[in-house]
């Protein structure tokens, strides 16, 4: 498991722009570009972060974040999302998120709570 983070984004240029800033501070990291890709990576592989967007396509990150909370995993969930707060924050921890981030968010801000799931 080490340092690896599954991001599932379907902005590529976000995806990319998240996953360079991290691999450059040592975390291998892996991009889904739909919800149903997510799970199915999450499914085969170990990681010890998920980096989620709720406005996926194909299965959308609510329905991922209940599915990854049925599962025996209960890899850390950060939500990331364009979405405003309005009750959504709420939602998402209630669903079993561990951390909520609205777009567009500052990288360092990103950074300092991923090492906090790593570092004790």
């Amino acid at each position: 498991m080490g340092r690896r983070i599954l991001i599932a984004e379907d902005e590529s240029r976000l995806a990319a722009f998240v996953a360079k800033g991290l691999k450059k501070h040592g975390y291998d990291v892996v991009i889904a570009e739909d919800g149903q890709q997510a799970l199915e990576i999450s499914q085969q592989e170990a990681f010890g972060l998920i980096l989620l967007d709720l406005g996926l396509p194909v299965k959308d990150g609510w329905a991922v974040l209940i599915e990854l909370r049925q599962q025996e995993t209960q890899v850390p969930v950060i939500i990331v999302t364009a979405m405003s707060d309005n009750g959504n924050k709420d939602r998402a921890i209630a669903l079993g998120a561990n951390d909520f981030m609205t777009k567009p968010f500052r990288f360092n801000v990103l950074l300092t709570k991923v090492r906090s799931y790593f570092e004790p």
